[in-house]
């Protein structure tokens, strides 16, 4: 049973998905990480469905990393079934992309994204961001979830 709630990944790219977890090692982030590598897993993990219907096993998360780029079922989308939910509405989301469309970011705003940021491409780089969102997500940032 987790006791923490975990990060949820939301990247169905295999690179990004390894460059982001090794990021979370360098920078020493021991809290659970769930990947959901389309849109369909995200949905089905938010909403405790399908494999994810154990709530005590599979909690909603404290943050969630979203790529937009996502088979099945949009980043974009997913966000808009986020927020339309109460149960998911409050939970902090950091739209994590390579995207840098503004149309894009615009409608991640408009649909609540807390933040969006552009993956850069170096390495070094990309781990002070992930620094960066772990140190304000999870250990500055007050939570409006009650777990």
């Amino acid at each position: 049973m987790i006791t923490e709630r975990p990060i949820l990944l939301v990247e169905d790219n295999p690179d990004d998905e390894a460059l982001t977890l090794r990021a979370f090692s360098k920078n020493e982030v021991r809290r659970p990480v769930v990947v959901a590598h389309d849109g369909v897993e995200a949905i089905e993990y938010l909403f405790g469905t399908g494999e994810y219907a154990n709530r005590d096993r599979h909690p909603l998360p404290e943050v969630i990393l979203l790529d937009l780029k996502l088979p099945r079922i949009d980043g974009l989308e997913v966000l808009r079934r986020i927020r339309a939910e109460e149960a998911t509405a409050m939970l902090p989301v950091v739209v994590l992309t390579t995207s840098g469309e503004p149309r894009d970011v615009q409608q991640a705003y408009q649909l609540g994204a807390n933040s969006y940021i552009r993956k850069p491409v170096d390495y070094q780089d990309f781990v002070k961001y992930i620094d960066a969102i772990v140190t304000y997500w999870l250990r500055l940032n007050e939570s409006a979830v009650v777990s």
